[in-house]
């Protein structure tokens, strides 16, 4: 469905539902908190409109609740006051903070909450690059695949045929790349977003290079960092020294560097896939696209995979057991192959079915839209190994504040690579060891 149709269609049911609901209808309620703000929030809001235009007992109420950190927040603080939502999005970096909330009552499993509903719930439908970041040990998932995306490359094409430039491969070209850029009068011809996840977490996974022991987390409680070692520290030298010629422009953390990009100021770009729908919009004055990420070949001639950010949905305990029917309902709607290829399709974000993704297919969105199966690609490109599966560390929400800090201190001269990576680790593994006492 288009998006101007999907909203124009959720305008009315809204509508529609609203006034069947007040004519005394008593649907159940059910709450979900989420983090998708502007065009992605009306799209978030609208799945649930229409459900709820479709449903005869449930009224799903979306609300947003700020980022993702304030979402998270909010939802713990609520649920200590007893005041917590059915269901709640966390971003992927919470995940082992979600698990043991699950281990102390906390989280409704989501396998075991369609089994209690008696829904039929297939996980095998799903992305496995999506679904094994969110199961147990048993290969339980654990909560539902919403949002999810990966790093690629976004690049101005304008500006690099202007200056003769092909679309970089490697870090070395991108490099090279930077210069030319630069000596065409580019002001910020590098840069990228959310720091940690796509120049430490991915940098590792992309290269098969672990950032922590214990498989990233995965196999215990009791891993720590190792991103102080040699392939980190060159590559955050490298863009030291990037950033010391002119090359790199540090723009941020999240995705505050954005505006460089959508103004022209900076011509390749590393960030979530999930940009797309909104350059889509934005960008007027050039034509852009979006590559695999670069890959440092003096660590590996080809990549391995990357690893996915975004979003899954929590569902929190405390609640009776037709409204958490109702939540079972609303989450078989959102794994539609209908509802998933349309948010994919105006997104940017991965198709978390495998349905979904044939769906795109069969639509023709990847020749009408080249490169959008950029994410996709990526994630599937190698059977993940133990250092590219994805992260599980506790307190990383916190620890990636660290990280933001260190290399911030590397960005602005005040620290070398080495200085500021060890400093991070150190203190990441600090955190680690509070929450491995908390939930041994």
């Amino acid at each position: 469905m288009a998006l101007k149709t999907f909203f124009a269609a959720s305008t009315a049911l809204t509508m529609a539902a609203t006034a069947a609901f007040a004519a005394g209808h008593g649907k159940t309620e059910v709450e979900f908190w989420h983090a998708m703000g502007g065009q992605l929030g009306e799209i978030t809001d609208g799945f649930a409109t229409t459900f709820n235009a479709g449903s005869d007992t449930c009224q799903v109420k979306a609300t947003y609740k700020g980022n993702y950190t304030e979402n998270m927040t909010a939802a713990i603080a609520a649920f200590r006051a007893g005041e917590q939502p059915h269901i709640v999005q966390v971003f992927e970096v919470g995940t082992a903070t979600m698990m043991a909330a699950e281990d102390k009552g906390a989280v409704y499993p989501v396998y075991k909450l369609m089994e209690d509903a008696g829904i039929a719930f297939d996980q095998s439908a799903y992305l496995p690059a999506v679904i094994s970041y969110y199961t147990d040990t048993d290969n339980n998932l654990l909560s539902l695949p919403f949002n999810s995306s990966t790093p690629v490359m976004w690049y101005n094409k304008t500006a690099l045929d202007a200056a003769g430039l092909a679309v970089p491969t490697t870090w070395d070209e991108v490099e090279e790349a930077a210069r030319v850029l630069k000596a065409n009068g580019v002001a910020k011809p590098f840069s990228m977003g959310w720091q940690s996840w796509t120049m430490i977490e991915n940098f590792g996974a992309w290269h098969d290079v672990a950032v922590g022991t214990e498989e990233n987390g995965f196999a215990s409680l009791s891993t720590e960092f190792t991103f102080n070692t040699e392939p980190f520290v060159n590559h955050i030298a490298r863009l030291a020294e990037m950033g010391k010629e002119g090359l790199f422009a540090y723009g941020g953390r999240r995705g505050d560097s954005r505006g460089q990009f959508v103004s022209g100021e900076t011509v390749l770009w590393i960030n979530s896939s999930a940009y797309y729908g909104g350059f889509k919009n934005d960008i007027t004055d050039f034509e852009f696209g979006q590559t695999m990420m670069p890959v440092e070949t003096s660590l590996r001639a080809e990549p391995q995979n990357s690893i996915i950010g975004g979003a899954t949905l929590w569902v929190l305990n405390g609640k009776e057991q037709p409204e958490y029917t109702c939540v079972a309902e609303f989450f078989q709607f959102l794994s539609q192959p209908e509802q998933q290829a349309m948010w994919h399709q105006n997104t940017g974000y991965v198709p978390i079915t495998t349905a979904a993704y044939e769906k795109s297919q069969a639509d023709g969105f990847y020749e009408t839209d080249p490169g959008t199966d950029t994410a996709i690609k990526q994630l599937s490109l190698n059977a993940p190994t133990p250092a590219s599966k994805g992260i599980r560390f506790g307190n990383f929400v916190q620890i990636r504040d660290v990280i933001n800090e260190e290399l911030e201190a590397v960005w602005s001269g005040d620290k070398t690579a080495q200085e500021a990576l060890d400093a991070a680790v150190a203190r990441g593994n600090e955190l680690l060891r509070r929450f491995e006492e908390a939930n041994s």
